[in-house]
């Protein structure tokens, strides 16, 4: 029985319901080689309206139909003759990790990202112009630099969490939001304190928080529906992105002029060159540091924000996750970020354009298809995870998940960049929250998902109340 059948919102489902998720486990996936079998059937026919309807509310669409096709979701899509679609096996989601990229590249080129953040970042390049750039910023995010980067994690948490009010209603996004966007800017231009920044620098800053508040409306969430297939940003996504761009050419020219140099990020930026030993224009360094603004602090903020949305509906769970952090057991914690990732992914889905036939165990998905990974059925599948609607972080003590089984950052070769240092933020951020701020824990019924872009962000930003701030 489908227990979304009745229009029940999946992220109010019971603890002990089961989700009705699986198939697939076992099957062939991969490029079809030959193999000929029939497409997989349509979920549901997609009207204009139906579209429009299914971008709103995406992870209800897919909770209510995945039920009926174990495996693999179908969905046509106006314009295009190949479907959509969405699988959630282990089998088929290794398939789109392990294969060589030139015969499933990324579909970001065709995602809502694609206007915002251009065609030269490290998240929509795809081929030789991909490897290129992530072998250029991998090490500004993995080994010595993240033990760089950890002092300005606790100074910037430090600093947040002394004003953190007592008694009043607080979006953890928000404050979270804060840390991580000093820590970026950190990395990225080289500044530590706001005050250390030029005014362009915070102007930036201020553009990036405006530009995230505004992409949770209504209108700029069907805007983002409309404008999902075009390369360029349309006029109304161009006025919202000016003054954000206005601030980082103005940054990109006081660099160059000698402003500040060291070993951050614009600062690499900078000095790289082309495969044709050119330097990288403006246009291409702005789309990189765009990319890295958006995307290295939202999915960080809005995680430790779910983690608290979570753990404050669930008592017993918060008192175990508080003690840890006093304790310095850091496996229990581990464990409480890798379930707020598993019951709530920031990025729910990754996408795929299989350039040749696919074989997804007794079908295939035609050539030029787009293949939707989705994490969230994934990580609410009963083989998986008994009981997946259950927050419980015992399920991942003393475990380590496979990567086809748990993926919040994604996989393969397109594994998200900055995942070793955001989790080095949520470890910090987390533990911080825990061990100074008493927050009071309820039963009311859990924050309702919003799909902003790519991301699942909590409809209320994760709100708490402090009860005590040491």
């Amino acid at each position: 029985m489908n227990p979304f059948s009745t229009g029940i919102g999946w992220h109010l489902a019971p603890e002990d319901s089961p989700s009705g998720i699986g198939g697939g486990q076992d099957e062939e996936a991969g490029p079809a080689d030959g193999f000929v079998g029939p497409q997989p059937p349509f979920a549901r026919k997609m009207s204009p309206a139906t579209f429009i309807n299914f971008g709103m509310r995406i992870s209800q669409t897919m909770f209510e139909d995945a039920p009926n096709a174990p495996g693999v979701l179908a969905y046509p899509v106006s314009g295009r003759a190949t479907p959509t679609l969405m699988v959630y096996s282990p089998a088929y989601v290794k398939s789109l990790l392990v294969v060589d990229p030139a015969l499933a590249p990324s579909a970001t080129r065709m995602s809502p990202l694609r206007p915002i953040l251009g065609p030269d970042s490290v998240l929509t390049a795809i081929g030789d112009r991909h490897k290129r750039q992530r072998a250029l910023l991998m090490p500004q995010f993995h080994g010595r630099s993240i033990a760089n980067y950890r002092e300005g994690i606790e100074k910037a948490t430090a600093r947040h969490l002394d004003s953190w009010p007592v008694g009043k209603p607080v979006a953890v996004a928000d404050i979270g939001q804060e840390i991580t966007l000093d820590v970026i800017m950190q990395a990225i231009f080289g500044v530590a304190e706001k005050s250390d920044a030029t005014p362009a620098e915070n102007r930036l800053r201020r553009s990036v928080i405006r530009l995230l508040r505004l992409s949770t409306t209504t209108t700029a969430r069907v805007a983002q529906m409309i404008n999902a297939r075009r390369e360029d940003p349309n006029f109304a996504q161009r006025m919202v992105l000016a003054p954000m761009d206005r601030a980082i050419f103005e940054v990109i020219g006081e660099r160059r002029a000698g402003s500040r140099s060291g070993h951050d990020i614009l600062s690499v930026l900078l000095t790289a060159t082309t495969e044709d030993g050119d330097s990288l224009s403006d246009s291409e360094i702005r789309d990189e540091l765009v990319t890295l603004l958006l995307a290295g602090h939202e999915t960080t903020s809005n995680t430790t924000a779910w983690a608290f949305e979570r753990l404050t509906r669930h008592r017993a769970v918060y008192d175990a996750a508080r003690d840890a952090a006093a304790s310095g057991d850091d496996d229990y914690l581990e464990a409480v970020l890798n379930e707020t990732m598993r019951s709530r992914p920031v990025v729910p889905v990754f996408g795929r354009e299989v350039l040749v036939p696919w074989r997804l165990g007794p079908h295939v998905a035609p050539a030029g298809s787009v293949v939707l990974a989705s994490s969230l059925l994934l990580h609410h599948r009963d083989d998986l995870y008994p009981r997946p609607f259950a927050f419980d972080p015992e399920r991942f003590v003393g475990v380590k998940p496979a990567p086809n089984t748990l993926m919040p950052f994604g996989g393969g070769n397109r594994r998200c960049l900055g995942s070793t240092l955001a989790m080095a933020e949520l470890r910090i951020v987390t533990g911080e929250i825990l061990r100074r701020v008493d927050l009071q824990t309820h039963d009311r019924p859990g924050e309702r998902p919003v799909n902003r872009n790519v991301t699942m962000i909590p409809g209320d930003g994760g709100t708490v109340v402090a009860t005590r701030v040491r």
